[in-house]
């Protein structure tokens, strides 16, 4: 049975767009598509498949302006956050067309012959994005599988098909094969759970839910087929007495608020030595408070609203009237509007301190000394990123070696480069994505041993 996907605008409510959605039958026929068109371009000549690849960055690169503004109207993004997206669409099919040519196996010393290993492309790759980051985190997993010989059918999730849309038309604009890169927008209980259990397509990566993470996992085991996953965060943001705690403050609004704190990475637990919890929180309401909460498409909006009613329900079941702490402002009348939201006060193990909110709210817990500072980093079954704030750099080393994330920055919130890898301790995720190493995740390891005895 047929159906279409309503596209809101979030900070609006007003209708987008309305997409087919792809049924079973559907997905069945895309992958075989997609496998014929894979065996063409695994045959090509490295050289010829990165020069697509950079191309397919070129006309991104041309659009950029045009994609910035779809993100801005189906996912609520700021301007500015939408451009750097499109940029770093750009910047992976750049990155990833450099490693074509370097893909190269080992020759292994031994006996009686020569040995090689060949890496060899997986086939067709599934690709389950998110809503939260549609546009950058769909080429974190499309780009090198791309470029290791792969077909990927990019599976966008129900509320933000348009920018995965444009990508694959462009894609057939710069001169990639048909068929190769294919969106399938829709339901993920229908062509999500679709991808995952067709046979042919050999591997999974899901960015989303530890929940949904989770029944990826068991039903790719059936098969034995190969996943990656981004999952849940709760990332701390360690703030000691010796740092310099206004450097410290200045970062922290948008540590959180970055994409209205839907971000798997946002810095949501703010753990502040005792000594200095009280400036530090002194210091933060102000900072707080002058957010410019607002049209996502203002140049000078620092936050949207968030995704959905649904979100919206979600994030408010946190934040009851009783509690204390910091709020900013947000828009009235139509939108999935939440204000900035610092929560103090609270027990480490409250549902706001402990559970991935998903929105624009952050606690503050005080820690003595530095052992203690590692406890509450690590009481939570999430590892994906956290900041560390000391002057002291043995210090720093010691924290960073100490707490289970897989992503850390001293100094900074930064976590994403896609020239380095990133990933999840515990249950953030398996496997890594990005960095020097992005395109082997795609590939198959053959060894082959070659007599050189008469």
């Amino acid at each position: 049975m047929s159906y279409e996907l309503q596209v809101l605008n979030p900070a609006t409510e007003e209708v987008v767009a309305s997409v087919p959605a792809t049924t079973a039958a559907e997905v069945d026929a895309a992958v075989a598509r997609a496998a014929k068109a894979q065996q063409g371009w695994a045959a090509a000549a490295p050289a010829d498949r990165a020069r697509l690849l950079r191309r397919f960055a070129v006309v991104v690169d041309e659009h950029l302006e045009e994609l910035a503004r779809l993100e801005v109207r189906e996912a609520g993004h700021t301007i500015g956050n939408a451009r750097w997206e499109a940029g770093n669409v750009r910047d992976l099919l750049d990155f990833a067309a450099g490693g074509v040519e370097r893909l190269s196996g080992r020759q292994i010393p031994v006996a009686g012959g020569l040995d090689i290993t060949i890496l060899e492309p997986l086939g067709v790759i599934g690709v389950i994005a998110p809503w939260n980051f549609p546009m950058p985190i769909a080429a974190w997993g499309t780009a090198p599988a791309l470029a290791a010989g792969n077909a990927v059918l990019l599976k966008p999730a129900e509320t933000t098909p348009l920018t995965a849309l444009r990508l694959a038309e462009l894609a057939l604009e710069a001169g990639l094969p048909q068929d190769l890169f294919q969106v399938l927008p829709g339901a993920g209980d229908v062509a999500g759970s679709a991808l995952v259990e067709h046979p042919g397509v050999a591997k999974i990566v899901f960015t989303g839910s530890t929940r949904v993470g989770k029944s990826i996992m068991a039903r790719c085991a059936e098969r034995v087929k190969r996943v990656t996953l981004e999952l849940g965060g709760k990332s701390p943001n360690l703030v000691f007495a010796d740092s310099d705690i206004e450097a410290a403050v200045a970062a922290t609004p948008m540590s959180f608020l970055d994409n209205s704190g839907q971000d798997c990475c946002a810095r949501t637990r703010i753990l502040v030595q005792r000594s200095v919890y009280d400036r530090f929180l002194e210091l933060l309401a102000p900072a707080i408070e002058s957010v410019v909460v607002g049209d996502p498409a203002d140049e000078k909006t620092q936050m949207g609203p968030l995704i959905s009613r649904v979100q919206l329900d979600r994030v408010r079941s946190y934040v009851t009237d009783e509690l204390q702490g910091i709020r900013g402002t947000a828009p009235d009348g139509p939108g999935f509007w939440f204000p900035p939201t610092v929560l103090t006060g609270l027990a480490p193990d409250a549902p706001a301190a402990c559970e991935e909110v998903f929105g624009p709210v952050a606690v503050v817990l005080p820690f003595e000394d530095e052992a203690d500072a590692i406890r509450l980093a690590n009481s939570t079954e999430y590892g994906l990123s956290g900041s560390i704030w000391t002057r002291d750099i043995g210090r720093a080393i010691r924290v960073s070696r100490a707490v289970a994330a897989g992503n850390l920055s001293v100094n900074s919130h930064s976590s994403v480069r896609y020239w380095t890898p990133f990933g999840g301790y515990k249950q953030s995720g398996l496997g890594r994505e990005l960095g020097p190493d992005a395109l082997t995740a795609f590939t198959e390891t053959k060894n082959v041993f070659i007599s050189t005895e008469a």
